[in-house]
């Protein structure tokens, strides 16, 4: 759960749940905004419950502030990982694995390393580039602990073709 902030910091989004998958939780989003997914399974060390931003939706060239809140099962220890896909339709933008702890230390994260099982919620505030094309995005994360277990596993669409402009 240390990198939900930032690994989902890229990471309901004002939407509602229609239907599910994987544990049951997927939520929808109008043009312009963004849904999640929780592709993963009850077993999964990290259960993700929400994620909020704001601005919803998403402004390129703003703050953008990515709330998390989960409940960690098993606990999350150094050299726990997040496999990170971010994909343009068919292409891959960017295919990266991030050391969790270290991503939390770097980011001086509210939790750190070693997270033991609780319920958490985090915060994070990152500034979207402001050269973010008119695109729909697909990111994947797939995150495993140390043990090599199932960390968690969630799909995150954002949609700035349709965006709307930003107000100066």
């Amino acid at each position: 759960m240390p990198q939900v902030d930032s690994l989902v910091g890229l990471a309901s989004w004002g939407a509602e749940a229609i239907s599910g998958i994987g544990r049951g939780k997927v939520n929808t989003f109008p043009e312009g905004g963004w849904s999640w997914v929780d592709c993963g399974v009850a077993g999964d060390a990290v259960q993700v419950e929400s994620i909020n931003i704001s601005p919803d939706p998403p402004v390129p060239g703003k703050n953008l502030t990515v709330s998390v809140k989960g409940v960690v099962i098993d606990p999350i220890n150094e050299g726990s990982y997040a496999d990170v896909l971010v994909k343009l339709g068919l292409i891959k933008l960017l295919q990266k694995r991030f050391d969790v702890c270290d991503e939390a230390e770097n980011a001086n994260a509210t939790v750190q390393c070693p997270v033991s099982p609780g319920s958490y919620e985090v915060s994070q505030t990152v500034e979207l580039p402001k050269e973010i094309p008119r695109a729909k995005f697909a990111i994947q994360v797939r995150g495993v602990t140390a043990e090599d277990k199932d960390m968690l596993c969630l799909d995150l669409f954002i949609d700035f073709l349709h965006r709307k402009p930003a107000l100066n």
